[in-house]
């Protein structure tokens, strides 16, 4: 049945490669469980809303879960991709903080913006719309937006570890070893720089499902740590216990505190029409972004750099986000952190599949899966930052006007914390510098890049 179903044998992969790519990715995203409800429910302490109005963070809890399983299982039947969905980040701490506290709207009415969203993508995925723009951009841009999000996601691995923190004077800097944090997230970090030295030996030495191993390995050690006294909590600091707590039961009742609580009674206002097109804009290029990476380093794209079956995943996306909405989230997207699935092999829809599994398992036992230190994580991601920055090797540096482009692309990711702007001034770049040099006909840019750069030129005019 599986066979039938995922083409298996097609795609030179097997059951065991691809749930255990699938445990892998979930383990991954296991930390949005915790951080979404956290982060979209922010407002409530801000503006000091009363109960009644407040958005119940348990009832997110579980719309996340909810969101999670959704979206992963579309993109398994419908695309049989290895990629996972969640709501994403970034899209939530914009509908937090800007939509809700910045422009005053309520929660019920952020919550129908991305409905509105979500059907928008659904008629552009159906138009192919969204696969013109994705078959628009050039190969060498595809090769860096695949080490772009490497970077990405790496500087997310250290941050994650707080082996990288804020600094006003240099903006970040290394961790730093004091005192009072030492036995904090200074345990944390040093673990993580363990798990790093753990998971790499063990893809060195080709151990089936290493980076799985090595989040394990890592938290365990943590574990071990917080019972000896080494390693010991601090909220203040964001270092949590390591150990699953079961004292607070399920709460899957609160799910009607959230869902189906949509407001369109102000659909038609200029402001409504800025934020749908906001969450649109940054959320079509993200998940663009990160079709065109993980594809990439999968060796999915054919010869022409087009990635077959890509209406299946635009779709699954489309209607997760409808789907979201309605179940109390904001915008669930297609996750970087699927890299780490591939890298483990992943190659069809059954290791989307099991992760769609484990976000339901999550919802009844959410207190392992929140109990998972973002310390353990963090190796993970920084080694399969390492893998996608392979793709650098086909770059053509030879030609400045394919590698500048693509040089802009890639450090734009991680230092402006964003896909899709890496995307937008690669795109940009490319355009420019290739017609400014007379290399425009020679290169055949298609009519759709022209306007993509003049249309992300117009939205850092009018939007940002």
């Amino acid at each position: 049945m599986l066979e039938k179903l995922f083409k298996l044998k097609e795609n030179n992969t097997t059951v065991r490669t691809e749930i255990l790519a699938g445990i892998t990715t979930f383990m991954t995203m296991a930390y949005i469980l915790a951080v979404n409800p956290n982060t979209l429910t922010a407002f409530n302490s801000i503006l000091g809303l009363s109960d009644g109005e407040q958005m119940n963070p348990s009832g997110v809890f579980i719309a996340t879960a909810l969101a999670g399983f959704i979206g992963s299982l579309l993109m398994a039947l419908l695309a049989n991709y290895p990629f996972a969905l969640a709501p994403g980040m970034g899209l939530n701490a914009y509908f937090c903080y800007t939509v809700v506290v910045g422009m005053g709207y309520t929660w019920q009415v952020a919550l129908a913006a991305v409905a509105v969203e979500g059907i928008i993508f659904i008629l552009l995925s159906l138009t192919n719309v969204r696969e013109a723009i994705f078959n628009a951009i050039p190969q060498t841009l595809k090769y860096a937006v695949s080490c772009g999000i490497g970077l990405f996601i790496t500087f997310i691995g250290l941050q994650n570890a707080k082996l990288i923190e804020n600094n006003d004077n240099t903006l970040v800097q290394f961790h730093s070893f004091t005192q009072e944090t030492f036995h904090s997230t200074g345990i944390g970090a040093i673990l993580a720089i363990i798990g790093v030295f753990i998971t790499a030996i063990l893809l060195i030495y080709n151990v089936k499902g290493g980076i799985l191993l090595g989040i394990l390995g890592t938290w365990i050690l943590g574990i071990i740590c917080q019972l000896t006294g080494i390693y010991q909590i601090n909220p203040d600091l964001g270092a949590f216990s390591l150990l699953p707590d079961f004292s607070q039961g399920l709460q899957i009742g609160s799910i009607k505190d959230v869902a189906f609580k949509v407001d369109f009674s102000n659909c038609f206002s200029l402001d409504f029409v800025v934020v749908v097109f906001s969450f649109l804009f940054v959320d079509m290029f993200d998940t663009l972004g990160t079709l065109i990476g993980v594809a990439s380093k999968a060796n999915m794209l054919d010869k022409d750099g087009k990635l077959p079956r890509i209406r299946g995943a635009l779709l699954s996306d489309a209607v997760a986000t409808l789907i979201g909405a309605f179940l109390g989230t904001s915008t669930t997207t297609t996750y970087v952190e699927s890299a780490t699935g591939v890298s483990e092999g992943g190659r069809t829809g059954l290791t989307s599949f099991t992760t769609a599994i484990l976000f339901g398992l999550s919802i009844f036992l959410s207190p392992i899966f929140l109990a998972i230190p973002s310390f353990a994580t963090a190796p993970a991601l920084i080694i399969v930052g390492f893998y996608m920055m392979g793709s650098v090797l086909n770059i053509n540096f030879d030609d400045m006007t394919e590698a500048i482009p693509a040089f802009i692309t890639i450090f734009s990711m991680p230092f402006a914390y964003s896909i899709s702007e890496g995307i937008f001034f690669g795109v940009i770049s490319y355009v420019v510098i290739n017609l400014l040099t007379g290399k425009a006909k020679e290169k055949k840019i298609s009519t759709l890049m022209y306007i993509l750069a003049i249309v992300f030129v117009l939205k850092y005019i009018f939007i940002s």
